[in-house]
């Protein structure tokens, strides 16, 4: 468990350096998720290493939402206030993402 936490959180570190060092607009987290999917791909970290504490983390996903879920408490009334625009906004980049994820999908098909 200690030696899964430390690849999770090593890599955590990483990104958050290289974003930071980088002056990157990525989230170090985003950039530490990648650093740790290269390292499963490529086999340098074994999956056994990190899989307890990535199930524990997953089951308890639950709970890691709270935190943002109070937050949006504070800005209720912005979020009220444009509430059409986030809908929007919402919509419109979920049917793009969807329609450019099934055209690049059938494009890898046909190779």
């Amino acid at each position: 468990m200690i030696k899964s936490l430390g690849i999770i959180f090593g890599c955590l570190l990483l990104g958050d350096v290289i974003s930071g060092v980088l002056y990157l607009p990525i989230p170090g987290n985003v950039i530490g998720m990648l650093l740790l999917t290269l390292a499963l791909t490529r086999h340098l970290v074994r999956l056994e290493d990190v899989k307890p504490t990535a199930d524990l983390l997953v089951k308890n996903l639950a709970l890691l939402f709270v935190p943002p879920g109070v937050g949006l408490i504070l800005y209720f009334d912005l979020l009220q206030k444009e509430f059409v625009a986030i809908v929007i906004s919402f919509l419109v980049s979920t049917f793009l993402v969807l329609a450019i994820v099934g055209y690049v999908q059938q494009k890898l098909e046909k190779e």
